[in-house]
């Protein structure tokens, strides 16, 4: 009996330690992995159509202030920046084929700038839609200014990861010891495993302390 006990207190141990994280913490651990998400180039959306950049900048263009993108880059960047933002909204009213391709150019160079600003590279505009989900509940969240069903989705995401990882564990766990192949098997599964749960650890340490890192 207290085997089967323990065993299923192990099985939900993922889920309750998500559960039993504080709301006011839980808060901070969606500020704190946001974080890590929008400074990381591999989850960057500020080069997308549907990103924050673009947007600002086709406002910009639509209202005549330059200054709207200032924002995005560096005070030395904002020469550059102005003298291209002119020639482009000079050409809004003439060919559109023309302007196009100019409107394409002035996004680009913006968002290079914007990226040479946090140390990263860029390689074209991508398209919209390809923005991870995650981050775009995390721009929707802040324009209706609800943050709840952005922690209810990440927090159900951190526990179903957590959990994928432990049962994969236990399946292994029965075998691990019929080869050698099998065990290294095993034992690349708990590495995993318990990596994921002490990088959550981490985080919440973190921000519950207040030494948690932003940058964008």
């Amino acid at each position: 009996m207290r085997t089967k006990r323990k065993s299923s207190v192990l099985e939900n141990q993922s889920k309750r330690f998500i559960q039993s994280v504080p709301s006011r913490v839980r808060t901070f651990l969606v500020t704190a992995v946001l974080s890590m998400l929008v400074i990381s180039p591999a989850f960057a959306h500020c080069d997308s159509y549907d990103g924050p950049v673009v947007k600002d900048a086709l406002q910009a263009l639509e209202t005549n202030n330059v200054a709207l993108v200032y924002k995005w880059i560096s005070t030395e960047q904002e020469a550059e920046i102005s003298a291209l933002f002119t020639k482009t909204y000079n050409l809004k009213k003439g060919d559109k084929e023309i302007y196009s391709l100019v409107e394409k150019h002035f996004l680009e160079t913006l968002i290079r700038l914007h990226r040479q600003t946090e140390g990263f590279g860029f390689d074209g505009i991508k398209a919209a839609g390809t923005t991870k989900p995650i981050v775009q509940l995390s721009d929707k969240a802040i324009e209706t200014g609800n943050v709840e069903n952005l922690i209810n989705q990440l927090n159900g995401h951190i526990a179903k990861v957590v959990e994928d990882k432990y049962n994969a564990v236990k399946e292994l766990e029965k075998v691990k010891n019929e080869s050698p192949e099998k065990g290294r098997d095993y034992v690349k599964a708990y590495v995993m495993y318990t990596h994921s749960l002490e990088a959550i650890h981490d985080i919440v340490e973190k921000v519950a302390s207040g030494h948690a890192e932003h940058g964008h």
